[in-house]
């Protein structure tokens, strides 16, 4: 990294990837920097795609060869149009395709031949489309690729932009600002993505670099992310995302960006149940796309954000704030009630300002009369408004202030020429850039920038200016969270025994429903050391008594059965059972039952086990997630846990710090720690536990759709499975889940 940035600091000079750098790194930058651009299917029918993007690259300078290609016309657009590839004035670096999509695998074949080493396919009529001609199509194309090597973006996709080679081969008729900005954003929606970049562009914030990456059929968007993680000119990545097809280079993309200590941005489309058929068990009910998404794309240092608006603001926050030390805010404002709404909008996302030390009070109170509130948020009420140099230093105070991380000035940008602010603003600018703490202005509302508050913006560029109060306390909440994230998040491998993988591998072989029953999926969970209840299986009812006296009073009997996901909702499940003739009595009821239900499904036989006092009823479970993969759950668990919902996830497998971590999320983790007053519980039991699922689930790579263990009852000794069920990611678990 020290050389790419040695290399970026010689003026006129662009970076370029070292040698030993990836192949797809290298790849990116002939795309992203070409020699020259040959537009295949130049044709000047009005408004069409091809001379959309000719006058952008004309109308923005683009100091290349650039290379109409149409066999039918000698010149067009008043510059000579060539047959082929044969025919160009030199060999092709970087193609436009904008040929039908028919023929579009063939330019390819045909770029690559030439010399070629890039291409954006803008063509539409492949993957997107259901027909079998299409399917075929993007087949084809997606083997061209492959075969040839080329960096392609799309198809289906509406260009790129690189500012420092002005290159913008996009059909955006919207104004551009052509300088090397310090943004760059990927996603397959074109539209989404060119509506984030516009919206920068009205803020003043630079975008060095947008790529729409379509159907992804050859280049994706974690391999853009990878490029932008090593082009020094980047400070923060934006991407938007419709779904992760391939978690591990996703994964990899965001750890090369969080070495590289710059925020990856995400706004990702939706949530999918795509193929998880662990929808039947708790846990698939509450693992959804987006929660396992955040669970291991956190880990990652990614931030997601939930809209457009929210997108703005953080890139802006992460663009100009500097990484604060600490958590220590402050806000400085003219208004009570501004200063009312400060202190409510951060206590909403969890935040407060910190108590101001004792030199910067008496100093604030000597300058502050009636009327201001000398506390943080500070009010510099009417003394401030009176006298703007008490102003500017009330701000001053909280920058040099060695107590405070970030200080926040409730103010709004002006909209036209005004010398005071104006003055005022450069002289706060050059303080915080002296200082190295982000200095936050917030308007409270959203107001919108003229194009003098965007030349204004430009020229402050140690302040961050955001609009909306609670979008930039959503974004300052972010901010500080990033900071606190280690700079490379090393990968966890699983740490199960040989004798448990093995038992794993002979369990799946021979299973052939749905889901494991409760007695080989405790099996299962005992080989990978999560701990059980005493428990045995009997086939009479002489015979259930006979463990129940072995194991001790009380105990519990449940149905055994693959085919009864759920015990207690058929009345499959017998509490409290204090005597052999209380057992043999719920033996006989749960067969009763049984029998009666539709379907006649097989009965196994009756569970009799230990039945745990429990402190606290715990939900661990795991799922396989279609787009993110295994995915580890804790949680409050019992009958009420969809009502709760009180759960936290992570990616697996994970190891006993990320375990308790995770713990430490959910309100179950405060109550077994002890809370008010009560005694601590057996958090080691818990920790063992999810540990172990993890393992598991990670081992059976996409054989296993979930693992659900509600409840784990937990006390101050022990805590120990009681119920578990596993199901299978196979076919008959899909028809049983609807899918």
């Amino acid at each position: 990294m020290e050389a790419q940035v040695s290399v970026a600091s010689v003026p006129g000079r662009p970076w370029s990837p070292p040698p030993d750098a990836a192949d797809i790194v290298k790849r990116i930058h002939a795309m992203l920097h070409p020699h020259n651009i040959v537009l295949v299917g130049a044709t000047d029918k009005p408004g069409n795609y091809a001379e959309r993007i000719w006058n952008n690259l004309v109308k923005y300078g683009f100091e290349g060869g650039l290379y109409p290609v149409n066999a039918k016309r000698e010149s067009i657009w008043g510059v000579t149009c060539y047959k082929d590839f044969a025919s160009l004035p030199e060999k092709p670096d970087h193609v436009l395709v904008l040929v039908p999509a028919r023929f579009a695998v063939q330019v390819i074949r045909d770029a690559a031949a030439a010399g070629a080493r890039s291409a954006t396919i803008v063509t539409s009529g492949f993957s997107e489309l259901q027909d079998e001609e299409s399917q075929r199509l993007a087949a084809e194309l997606q083997q061209a690729v492959r075969e040839t090597g080329l960096a392609v973006t799309g198809p289906n996709c509406l260009g790129n932009l690189s500012a420092g080679e002005k290159l913008f081969t996009n059909i955006d008729d919207r104004t551009v600002t052509m300088e090397q900005g310090a943004v760059a954003i990927a996603g397959q929606s074109g539209a989404i993505v060119m509506a984030i970049r516009q919206a920068l562009e009205d803020r003043g914030v630079g975008v060095g670099y947008m790529v729409t990456t379509g159907n992804e059929t050859g280049l994706e968007t974690p391999d853009l992310m990878r490029y932008f993680a090593e082009d020094p000119t980047i400070k923060v990545i934006v991407v938007y995302l419709e779904g992760v097809r391939n978690t591990r280079a996703f994964r990899d993309a965001c750890k090369a960006a969080r070495a590289a200590s710059k925020p990856v941005i995400a706004l990702k489309l939706g949530s999918s149940e795509g193929g998880r058929a662990a929808a039947m068990a708790h846990t698939g009910a509450l693992a959804g796309s987006i929660e396992t998404f955040d669970a291991i794309a956190t880990r990652e240092g990614v931030i997601r954000v939930a809209g457009l608006d929210e997108l703005i603001e953080t890139t802006e926050c992460f663009v100009h704030a500097t990484v604060p030390k600490g958590d220590r805010l402050a806000a400085v404002t003219l208004s009570g009630g501004k200063r009312g709404m400060l202190i409510d909008a951060f206590f909403a996302q969890g935040l407060n300002f910190a108590p101001l030390s004792p030199h910067v009070s008496r100093e604030l109170s000597k300058m502050l009369g009636p009327g201001s509130i000398v506390g943080n948020p500070l009010d510099a009420g009417f003394a401030a408004v009176v006298d703007p140099s008490v102003y500017m230093k009330s701000i001053k105070l909280m920058i040099d202030d060695p107590d405070i991380d970030i200080v926040i000035v409730d103010a709004e940008f002006p909209k036209a020429p005004h010398e005071q602010r104006e003055r005022n603003l450069r002289i706060v600018n050059e303080m915080a850039g002296r200082a190295g703490k982000p200095v936050i202005y917030i308007s409270a509302m959203s107001i919108g920038f003229t194009e003098f508050t965007k030349d204004l913006r430009k020229s402050l560029p140690h302040l961050t200016v955001m609009q909306g109060m609670d979008r930039a306390v959503t974004a300052i909440k972010s901010l500080l969270a990033y900071a606190k994230l280690r700079k490379e998040v090393p990968d966890i491998v699983s740490s199960s025994k040989p004798a448990a993988r093995a038992l794993l591998e002979k369990t799946l072989k021979s299973a052939h429903g749905a889901a494991l029953d409760e007695v080989a999926s405790k099996k299962l969970l005992k080989a990978y050391g999560i701990p059980v209840s005493k428990e045995g299986i009997a086939q009479t009812a002489a015979e259930a008594a006979d463990i129940a006296r072995q194991i001790g009073f009380p105990v519990v009997a449940k149905v055994v059965s693959a085919e009864i996901l759920h015990k207690s909702d058929i009345g499959g499940v017998v509490l409290n059972l204090n005597s052999a003739a209380e057992v043999k009595q719920a033996f006989a009821d749960i067969t009763a039952r049984v029998n009666k239900l539709k379907g006649r499904p097989k009965l196994d036989g009756i569970l009799i086990a230990q039945q745990v006092k429990a402190d606290l009823e715990l939900v661990v479970g795991a799922s396989l997630d279609a787009e993110m993969g295994p995915v580890v759950l804790f949680g409050t668990g019992g009958i009420d846990i969809e009502l709760m919902k009180d759960v936290a996830l992570s990616g697996a497998p994970l190891d006993q710090a990320e375990a308790r971590l995770l713990i430490g999320r959910t309100k179950a983790g405060v109550k077994m720690r002890g809370y008010r007053g009560k005694p601590a519980l057996h958090e080691a039991s818990a920790v063992k536990a999810l540990v172990g699922l993890s393992n598991l689930i990670a081992d059976a790579g996409d054989r296993i759709a979930s693992i659900d263990v509600n409840p784990f009852l937990i006390n101050a000794r022990t805590g120990v499975a009681v119920d578990a069920l596993i199901v299978l990611n196979n076919a008959a678990a899909k028809r049983a889940a609807g899918h």
